[in-house]
C-alpha cells in the first residue's frame, strides 16, 4: 500500500510530461513555426477614441468620418475624434437573434453614388446560428441605415456561437470576398461529424472564403461554378476561422490570417480554388493536447506562408501602402488578440516573408487598418475599447 502514492505520482508526472510535450511540440513540415518577435522601434500609438464597447471593425467615409462596428450590434459614427451620442439606427434586424454578433463593416466601392454599407453578423439560437451578409443605405445625415437587405445567409446553419469568421474584401472587378469560420470546436457536431470537417466539404460554406457579386449573387467565373454537388459561392476552402483579409493593389496578392487550435495560427496567400488544409493538414493540436492530424502538408493543399505557435489568435490584417512609414510600405500588419500586439510581417518584392517584428499594444487587438491619412489605426477589443493611431515616434 505504501507504493500507491508513488505510482499515482508517477502516472501524474507522465501525464504532465505528455501534455507539456504536446504543448511545446513543433511539428515537422515545410514551415518553421515562429513565436515571439523582436520589438519594432520608431513608432508610437495615440488614442483617438475611447469608450467603444468591444469594437470589431472600422471604415472611413469619403468625407472623413468613421463607421465603427461594435460586437453587440451597434454601428457608431465618429467625427473629429468623438463618437456621435447615439448609434446609427436601422439595424434592429442584426440584434434580433437569441445572441447576435456584429462583425465587419465595409463600404461599396461606389459608395459616393449609392451609399451602400455592407455588414457581416452572426445571429440565431444555440441550436441553429449562421453568419449573414447584409447591406443598407447610409442616410445623408449619417444617422440611420435604410433599405436594409440580407444578401446572403451562410449554409448550413450550425449549432453554437463560435467560428463565424468574418471579414470582407472588395476585389477590383467589384466582387466581394466573405471569409467564414468552420463552425466551432469539439464537441460541436453537425450531421454526426465534428464541425471542423465542414471545411473540406465542398457542399458546405463553412470553413470557406466565398466570392459574391455586390447584390449577393454568384459570379459565373467562380472556381467551382457549374460543378455538380459543389457550392458555387466557394472561392477557397480548408480554413478554420479566418479573421483578416488584405490585398496588395500593386501585385494583386491576397492574404488571409486565421486561428489555429492551440497554436498553428496561419498566414496564407490566397489563390482562387485553393485548399488550405484544415483539418487534414495543420500545425495545430487539440485544446486537450491530442492529435488533429499527423500531417502538416499534403499534395493538392496549399502550405501556409507563416505559422504562429504558440498562438497569436490573429485578427485584422493590413497591407500597408501609406507614406507615414516609408520603410514599412509593402508589408503586412496582423493584429493579435492573445499576444495583445500588432505583428509586422516584413515582405520582399516577391511576397516572401523575410522577418517579423512586434508592436506591443497591451490590449487585445481586433482590427488593423490604414487610414486615408496614411497612418495605421488599431481597434482594441475591450469593454472600454479604443481606436489608436500609430505614427512615427516623435523626436
Amino acid at each position: 500500500m505504501k507504493r500507491r502514492p508513488l505510482v499515482i505520482a508517477g502516472i501524474v508526472a507522465l501525464s504532465l510530461a505528455a501534455a507539456l510535450t504536446w504543448m511545446f511540440r513543433v511539428p515537422s513540415g515545410p514551415v518553421m513555426p515562429t513565436g515571439k518577435a523582436p520589438h519594432a522601434t520608431g513608432w508610437q500609438a495615440v488614442t483617438v477614441i475611447n469608450g467603444l464597447v468591444h469594437p470589431w471593425s472600422v471604415a472611413w467615409l469619403p468625407t472623413g468620418e468613421m463607421l465603427i462596428a461594435e460586437k453587440f450590434g451597434h454601428l457608431r459614427l465618429a467625427r473629429n475624434g468623438a463618437l456621435a451620442s447615439e448609434p446609427i439606427s436601422g439595424l434592429s434586424e442584426i440584434r434580433s437573434g437569441e445572441r447576435s454578433l456584429l462583425m465587419d463593416v465595409s463600404l461599396h466601392p461606389h459608395f459616393a453614388e449609392n451609399r451602400w454599407v455592407y455588414l457581416t453578423y452572426g445571429t440565431g439560437t444555440s441550436e441553429s446560428s449562421s453568419t449573414r451578409l447584409a447591406r443598407g443605405r447610409l442616410s445623408e445625415d449619417l444617422t440611420s441605415i435604410t433599405d436594409f437587405q440580407v444578401l446572403h445567409i451562410v449554409s448550413p446553419a450550425k449549432p453554437g456561437f463560435a467560428h463565424f469568421g468574418s471579414r470582407l474584401l472588395w476585389l477590383p472587378d467589384g466582387t466581394l470576398l466573405l471569409a467564414l469560420g468552420d463552425g466551432g470546436n469539439p464537441p460541436l457536431r453537425l450531421d454526426g461529424q465534428l464541425m471542423r470537417e465542414q471545411a473540406q466539404k465542398l457542399d458546405s460554406q463553412l470553413g470557406k472564403i466565398l466570392r459574391l457579386r455586390d447584390d449577393g449573387t454568384v459570379p459565373p467565373d467562380n472556381p467551382f461554378a457549374g460543378r455538380a454537388g459543389v457550392d458555387p459561392f466557394i472561392w477557397t476552402y480548408g480554413h478554420r476561422n479566418v479573421q483578416g483579409l488584405a490585398r496588395d493593389a500593386v501585385s494583386g496578392r491576397i492574404w488571409a490570417n486565421e486561428h489555429g487550435s492551440r497554436g498553428g495560427d496561419e498566414l496564407n496567400r490566397l489563390t482562387a480554388g485553393g485548399n488550405y488544409g484544415w483539418p487534414r493538414a495543420t500545425y495545430s493540436i487539440e485544446y486537450t493536447f491530442g492529435i488533429i492530424s499527423r500531417e502538416t502538408s499534403r499534395p493538392g493543399m496549399v502550405d501556409p506562408v507563416v505559422v504562429w505557435s504558440p498562438a497569436q489568435a490573429p485578427s485584422g490584417l493590413l497591407f500597408y501602402r501609406g507614406d507615414k512609414f516609408p520603410q514599412w510600405r509593402g508589408d503586412l500588419f496582423s493584429g493579435s488578440l492573445k499576444r495583445k500586439e500588432v505583428r509586422h510581417i516584413d515582405l520582399d518584392v516577391e511576397g516572401n516573408v523575410i522577418g517579423q517584428q512586434s508592436l506591443i499594444i497591451g490590449d487585445r487587438v481586433r482590427d488593423v487598418r490604414q487610414g486615408p491619412d496614411g497612418f495605421i489605426y488599431v481597434l482594441t477589443d475591450a469593454e472600454n475599447g479604443r481606436l489608436l493611431r500609430i505614427g512615427p515616434q516623435s523626436n
